[in-house]
């Protein structure tokens, strides 16, 4: 399919919506007219302070076109331009509208500090960006728990990141390099030695900053030792200043990495939140995906944690997984009712490239899962009844049913470190393989990365720190 564009440049807008209808197709942008009969025209023309908008397609020996006539010259109304020909033509809407961005509740939050009300923002979002009904509610209560959250914010403080990535065995939608070799004990060691230099010289760095949350995530944290894990969370409180830290959560993801040991290890050590993370309660499925355990192995080390004494216990389910059904998640869903956690992350499916997800199923196969939206309502419907509020969201591309990712919780019981984290409003310090710092000031967010294989942040590791010597010193 090639993209003709005229008088404009708008690759990333006009990708992100034909991205909605046709994910497989190979798109190339030209600025020639083309003379191929597939191809789609986006055309922007200015006439006495007039601009004339205009979309055509030509696919599967169809064509159709719109156009409209607006003051100003903006992506929003070529994206807008593009929805109502790809609407008519496909003869189906995307639940977000021309919403493509990753994160929905911020630009309500953004609306609300300009001073509108939640009532003006849902109908923007309705009428202006063309967002089904049942999301924009989604988007703005989501935005009512992020804007309580963030009244007794602090800018100067700073959250901690950091990664483990070792897990015992490769998920079928996961695209995390390190996994792809598989848990190697060989490589643990020096990761953690070189994450020991990293953490020391960090340290010094962002020495007389005040800590608010930290987050161990992966890969699978727990797929280290009991002893691994004391000496790594208490590295952290030797070398940083944890004494006034609000939030300190421990990704315990998969079951079968999970014993009590483990568990009271990181109880001892002041965690205050954990996840252990189903993605689904049907055996078939979790084969199916590669995991190496049951549900009713997730049963069993969930009443383990309560027992070890955790409070605050996460767990993560995936909407439109290969071979469910709606009947499947509903079960999913009830399972996890009789578990009631105190927080729930309903994600949609997403299609990584390089995972065995991408290689074993086609874009438009997951993206267009019939059953995926029928599935988040299922959740938003559920969580409403077992009393939990959603309280921050994001969105991926490539998702089943092009949909999002929403956490709920227990009112209480927020995640400041995803709220901060989606809304871009904290300067995140990551340390590991892979991790992503992001220094927020006033004027701009900066962003630096680590290297995501393990072998390179070992051998690299002194590169890595200075990547971050020179973007810390803005903060």
């Amino acid at each position: 399919m090639k993209i003709y564009l005229k008088n404009n440049d708008e690759t990333y807008a006009v990708l992100d919506m034909v991205r909605l209808y046709i994910p497989e197709e190979k798109i190339e942008f030209v600025y020639d007219k083309p003379l191929e009969e597939d191809f789609i025209s986006v055309s922007v023309d200015k006439k006495d302070d007039m601009y004339f908008y205009e979309t055509k397609i030509s696919y599967f020996k169809k064509s159709a076109s719109y156009s409209f006539v607006k003051n100003e010259y903006s992506k929003f109304n070529i994206k807008l331009c593009l929805l109502k020909m790809l609407d008519d033509f496909f003869m189906m809407h995307p639940p977000w509208g021309i919403l493509t961005g990753i994160r929905p509740s911020k630009n309500v939050i953004e609306m609300i500090k300009e001073g509108k009300t939640f009532e003006k923002a849902k109908n923007i979002l309705k009428d202006e960006y063309f967002v089904d009904e049942k999301k924009a509610n989604l988007a703005i209560n989501v935005a009512k728990s992020e804007n309580e959250i963030l009244k007794g914010f602090d800018k100067n403080k700073i959250s901690l990141y950091i990664g483990i990535p070792f897990c015992p065995s490769r998920c079928l939608y996961c695209s995390f390099i390190s996994q792809s070799i598989g848990f190697s004990s060989r490589l643990v060691k020096p990761y953690l030695n070189a994450l020991y230099k990293e953490i020391e010289e960090t340290a010094h760095l962002i020495k007389g900053k005040e800590i608010e949350t930290v987050y161990i995530g992966g890969g699978t944290p727990t797929t280290l030792s009991a002893d691994e894990l004391k000496e790594l969370i208490k590295k952290l409180y030797s070398t940083f200043d944890l004494s006034k830290i609000k939030e300190f959560t421990v990704e315990a993801g998969r079951p079968d990495t999970i014993t009590k040991e483990k568990l009271e290890v990181l109880k001892d050590l002041s965690v205050t939140r954990i996840s252990i993370n189903p993605q689904t309660m049907n055996d078939k499925t979790l084969k199916l995906i590669g995991r190496n355990h049951t549900a009713d192995d997730i049963i069993e080390k969930f009443n383990l944690a309560r027992e070890v004494g955790f409070n605050h216990i996460n767990m993560d389910l995936i909407v439109g997984l290969p071979g469910e059904t709606t009947k499947d998640f509903e079960y999913t869903l009830s399972e996890i009712e009789k578990l009631n956690p105190e927080s729930i992350t309903v994600h949609s499916l997403s299609v990584k490239r390089g995972s065995y997800l991408d290689e074993k199923y086609s874009k438009g196969e997951i993206t267009k899962n019939e059953h995926a939206n029928k599935m988040i309502d299922l959740a938003v419907e559920k969580m409403e009844k077992m009393g939990k509020i959603p309280y921050y969201m994001y969105r991926q591309k490539n998702t089943a049913g092009n949909l999002e990712n929403v956490g709920f919780c227990s009112v209480g019981h927020e995640c400041l470190y995803n709220i901060y984290i989606m809304q871009e409003i904290q300067s995140i310090i990551s340390l590991g393989a892979g991790g992503s710092t992001k220094i927020v000031t006033d004027k701009s967010i900066e962003r630096v990365f680590n290297v995501k294989e393990v072998s390179e942040y070992i051998n690299r590791i002194d590169e890595m720190i200075e990547r971050k010597r020179k973007l810390i010193g803005m903060i």
